[in-house]
């Protein structure tokens, strides 16, 4: 490799609607950081998808793609929807292509639920209840396999802030497309209610979660410590719980770790392997 920094360019897509939110912060911190250890030359740019209306080329290096708001059924046939899913179009197309140098995108959340409407891979639909905290992530036998997830435990600690969710997976769906399902949420024996789907390869270059991999400690606390969002997970878990969620933030080998753990295992695969050829 030459010794003039390689130029890495990431665009990062924004669902957030306009909503504060903590989320494009834990990504610009990740890149960050990946470029500063990494001693790249490395971008970004924040495209204002649901607002604006904004949707990047096909010229970046890498793509990172938000949480949001709201439901994730309500903007099919939206402009913005359909400029979203062409760029995916056309992202898959590239990578193809024999001898092209692949495009990489992470969804999260919101672009999850997205994503598995448009491949039809299981049911979306609202929880009973929103889930918000730190809380547990297990392992299927592919996620137990999959490089992205390397370093975790299993079960793993990750946020999860979501309303919506993805669940009884269509499995011809997946068996035809040739995707996986790598985590699922907790076990609750106490409820009879089907586990949703919490991380899914969907191809080789185009990897998704259901939950917050970006989240950071600091901005998770602050959350927490606001009184809807306590309210809202003593009402859900019990003021134990909630108890439970402050001391984890603590913990580094919980939320911690994974935010040091699965973005920069993806950029390694998007970036370094990228330039090692």
């Amino acid at each position: 490799m030459s010794t003039d920094k390689p130029e890495v360019r990431v665009a990062i897509l924004d669902l957030y609607e306009g909503v504060a939110n903590e989320g494009m912060r834990g990504f610009r911190d990740i890149l960050d950081r990946y470029k500063a250890q990494h001693g790249l030359e490395l971008s970004y740019q924040i495209f204002d998808v649901r607002l604006k209306g904004q949707v990047p080329d096909t010229g970046f290096d890498v793509y990172i793609s938000s949480g949001g708001p709201g439901s994730p059924l309500d903007s099919e046939g939206t402009e913005w929807e359909k400029k979203y899913f062409r760029l995916m179009d056309k992202l898959e197309a590239h990578n193809k292509k024999e001898g092209t140098q692949k495009k990489h995108v992470f969804f999260v959340c919101h672009s999850f639920q997205l994503m598995c409407r448009r491949y039809n891979l299981g049911d979306i639909n609202l929880r009973r209840s929103p889930s918000f905290g730190i809380l547990p992530v297990h392992l299927t036998e592919a996620g137990r396999n999959e490089p992205v997830f390397e370093g975790l435990a299993d079960p793993f600690y990750t946020v999860d802030s979501r309303s919506w969710q993805v669940t009884n997976p269509n499995t011809e769906r997946f068996a035809e497309l040739g995707m996986e399902i790598l985590a699922l949420e907790k076990e609750r024996p106490h409820v009879n209610l089907p586990r949703a789907i919490m991380a899914i390869r969907f191809n080789e270059y185009f990897f998704a979660t259901q939950f917050h991999p970006e989240a950071d400690a600091s901005g998770i606390k602050n959350m927490l410590l606001r009184e809807d969002k306590k309210d809202e997970v003593i009402a859900e878990h019990g003021e134990g719980k909630y108890r439970e969620m402050l001391e984890r933030l603590e913990d580094p080998d919980k939320i911690v770790h994974t935010q040091k753990t699965i973005i920069p295992n993806f950029l390694d695969e998007a970036i370094l392997k990228a330039l090692s050829y």
